[in-house]
């Protein structure tokens, strides 16, 4: 590994100033948590006695939620119902310093909520509310606006598609257009089976069943190591030459990363962490800090092993979790 602390606090050092757009599908979590001690007499199911209950910004909003811990400037674009559940996800998120001009109200449609029942740091269930989203031509085109506005101001764009509706065609060719026109690195975190023309993208982060859904390509059982796992690589040379991203970053669990450019060799990133309790939003956590850290000057490796690192840290946390700046610090060792 190349990565100092040194030089980890250095880019730090340069968040606050750097300015990322997260467009995607917003939604709302919530948490309900206690204990279960005994079964339910009227089915085989735990009866959760409940000590607390938490509402936080998820799906893309997530992804803004890391950009702003980790002390960088954060925006999202996205569509949420004109309903209570929108209000409190637009109020949790300005509470948070997050910037939501170029987020748009739809009464078609209800905010997207996910509720998950936690007993004993394990999920008893998870309950989903959502519909699917289907753009009306005013709502597209006003979306469109607010998406050209808020880019000309950002230093980096981060696509971030649930496969909610929010990310179409239309919506990543006028991302693409406008982050090109000024300069800034657009990384895509995507969705397994939507299929999207992304050519010139900066960055990709797809998780290995990602990774071979977008390839077209039957997943395989992960080798030992996974510089010598064909099938992976194999995958990885699709999506370079379909997405023609400047970095391919898939990420493996427990197995870290495996990085892929144009005429290199892939290179692998070993996992950082060091205990798992819960994976939820861990990639949220590796986009944001990725995009971010390659608007304040970090060169790919270097922006890889930073969101290495902070993936480290939120998979220690129970539930959709984000990274400080000291955190991540204090999980990286002196020397490396």
């Amino acid at each position: 590994m190349t990565l100092h602390r040194s030089r980890a606090a250095a880019l730090l050092g340069q968040f606050p100033s750097r300015r990322i757009l997260v467009i995607g599908d917003l939604m709302l979590d919530r948490y309900i948590m206690g204990s279960v001690n005994r079964i339910s007499p009227e089915a085989p199911v735990p009866v959760v006695h409940v000590h607390t209950e938490k509402a936080v910004p998820g799906g893309a909003s997530n992804v803004a939620l890391n950009i702003r811990s980790l002390a960088g400037q954060a925006g999202v674009a996205g569509v949420i119902g004109c309903d209570d559940n929108g209000r409190e996800l637009a109020s949790l998120l300005a509470a948070r310093g997050v910037d939501t001009a170029a987020m748009v109200n739809d009464p078609s449609i209800p905010t997207t909520v996910k509720t998950r029942v936690i007993a004993e740091r394990q999920q008893v269930v998870r309950i989903d509310w959502e519909e699917a989203f289907h753009y009306a031509d005013a709502t597209l085109a006003e979306f469109e606006r607010r998406l050209v506005a808020e880019i000309e101001r950002a230093d980096g764009v981060i696509l971030e598609d649930y496969g909610k509706g929010v990310i179409v065609q239309d919506v990543v060719d006028t991302a693409l257009r406008a982050a090109k026109a000024r300069g800034v690195p657009v990384g895509l975190d995507p969705k397994d089976n939507h299929v999207l023309n992304v050519s010139g993208i900066t960055l990709a982060t797809p998780n290995r069943k990602e990774a071979f859904s977008a390839a077209g390509v039957t997943e395989t059982r992960p080798s030992a190591h996974p510089l010598e796992d064909a099938a992976l690589r194999h995958v990885g040379q699709v999506l370079l030459e379909k997405w023609n991203p400047e970095l391919l970053m898939i990420t493996l669990g427990a197995q870290g990363m495996l990085l892929l450019e144009q005429g290199r060799e892939p290179v692998h990133v070993p996992t950082r962490a060091r205990e798992v309790f819960d994976v939820s939003g861990a990639g949220d956590t590796v986009i944001a800090t990725c995009v971010l850290a390659r608007a304040a000057g970090a060169s790919f490796l270097e922006a890889a092993e930073i969101a290495n690192y902070a993936a480290g840290v939120v998979v220690a946390k129970i539930g959709t979790a984000t990274c400080t700046p000291d955190e991540l610090l204090s999980w990286m060792p002196e020397e490396v």
